[in-house]
């Protein structure tokens, strides 16, 4: 598990990002660099980093799912994912 600290700063960031993007694609289709320099640094999605759901884990993420490989083991098993099996031949 992640700290909370760490989800709860990914959680700010993603909304800086919802907020100002569609700013963001104003200024670059205007070609306005200086007003998009004056975004804040949050409020680039590029500093997004994919974090499982559950967990808050950011490595082993698979995104069709949008949780952790550990995560996605576990409710695969239990059958908590619809469509989801254990494969055998």
């Amino acid at each position: 598990m992640a700290k909370e600290s760490v989800k709860a700063r990914d959680r700010k960031r993603r909304k800086l990002v919802d907020k100002y993007a569609v700013k963001r694609i104003l200024f670059r289709e205007q070609g306005d660099y200086l007003a998009l320099d004056k975004l804040p640094k949050n409020a680039s999605p590029v500093r997004l980093r994919n974090r499982c759901r559950v967990t808050g884990r950011a490595r082993g993420y698979i995104r069709r799912f949008g949780i952790s490989r550990l995560v996605f083991r576990q409710w695969a098993l239990e059958g908590k994912l619809p469509g989801v099996q254990k494969v055998s031949w």
